[in-house]
């Protein structure tokens, strides 16, 4: 096929009517209901075709990897289009213009609650703070906003919805909410400044914050939340199988009861053990959320789990490698108490209420 052809059909995409691709969408929607409804029988109509039992450790490990996998897969491709689509009215300039000026407290409030619109990866985190930085914003306020992205956002949410249940999804949403205000808000009442890098530092009085003129019609929306899919998909479906294999070996070969010993809410210690696994390990939401299930199949106590699970996201060793381009050792270890303080209370707290 000609360049000329592909550039064609291309043009013709990009210029198709409405109706066309409302029609686009409501059939591929169908698609995905369809495909979706079928997961379970599909799974075990896999496993019956291998030469495994069923009732074996390996047959439950293969059961629920062959389920999760494309069940994630298909949420997290709806969610992320989805929120493509919203977060085209969110751009990091209007986000920065929203945050810029806003008062402590008021202002974490508000850049928390733009972290979830806005789900930002903690590979953004760098330019973001500098962005955040350079258009005056207190540096509390962006805490906020850099806790609750990669921490409380769609794919987790979303996720959390579709694996364990609108009550944990409710319930984390929550808590990661008041983790990264209350950690934000702390963190500017220490007027801590002074501990940035000397070069951010020298941008602190950097121009005012400039938002393009964005006029985007509905396809272009519906475009960019294609794109956003491509893109996010693209980058972290290794973590998702990963993810998902990792839960496998636990749901399959792990004993309920050794789980519960170990992250039982009667284990005192079960919770800042999760928090320090957690924080070595490089996965994302994606990926983290299938551990979770499978622990929370298993009989772990619901704090230990979202411990885990909040300490993976945000606090993890790779995050604090990039923060510290921006920030100084001092910095990231405030970063590091204030944030898995508020992810032990979250813990505890939990363990206490749902024991």
């Amino acid at each position: 096929m000609s360049a000329e052809t592909i550039n064609a059909q291309d043009h013709e995409r990009k210029h198709a009517p409405t109706w066309a691709w409302v029609s686009g969408m409501v059939v591929a929607l169908a698609a995905w209901a369809l495909v979706y409804s079928q997961l379970v029988p599909f799974s075990e109509w896999l496993v019956a075709q291998l030469p495994v039992d069923r009732a074996s450790h390996l047959g439950g490990a293969l059961s629920f990897f062959f389920y999760d996998t494309p069940k994630v897969i298909l949420l997290l491709t709806l969610i992320v289009f989805a929120m493509g689509v919203v977060r085209s009215y969110f751009s990091p300039e209007k986000t920065r213009a929203l945050l810029a000026g806003k008062n402590e407290g008021v202002g974490n409030v508000m850049a928390a609650g733009l972290g979830v619109l806005t789900p930002f990866c903690s590979c953004s985190a760098v330019p973001l703070f500098i962005g955040f930085v350079s258009a005056g914003i207190p540096l509390g306020v962006t805490f906020s906003f850099l806790i609750a992205a990669p921490m409380v956002n769609e794919v987790a949410l979303g996720l959390l919805f579709g694996l364990v249940g609108w009550q944990v999804a409710l319930t984390y949403l929550g808590f990661g909410l008041g983790v990264a205000i209350v950690a934000g808000w702390v963190i500017g009442r220490l007027k801590l400044e002074g501990w940035l890098q000397d070069w951010v530092k020298d941008i602190h009085a950097g121009s005012g914050v400039v938002i393009p003129d964005e006029d985007l019609t509905f396809i272009d929306r519906i475009r960019l939340g294609l794109d956003a899919m491509k893109d996010i998909v693209g980058r972290v479906w290794i973590w998702i199988i990963l993810g998902i294999a990792a839960g496998a070996l636990i749901h399959g070969y792990v004993p309920a009861d050794l789980m519960v010993r170990i992250m039982g809410a009667d284990a005192w210690w079960s919770v800042p053990a999760a928090v320090l696994i957690g924080i070595p390990m490089y996965t994302n939401a994606a990926g983290v959320i299938p551990i979770v299930e499978a622990l929370l199949g298993k009989g772990a106590a619901l704090g230990t789990t979202l411990a885990f699970m909040m300490s993976v996201i945000a606090l993890s060793l790779p995050e604090m490698i990039i923060l510290r381009k921006v920030l100084t050792l001092k910095l990231i270890a405030v970063f590091l108490g204030v944030v898995g303080t508020g992810i032990l209370a979250v813990g505890f707290l939990f363990n206490m209420l749902f024991h």
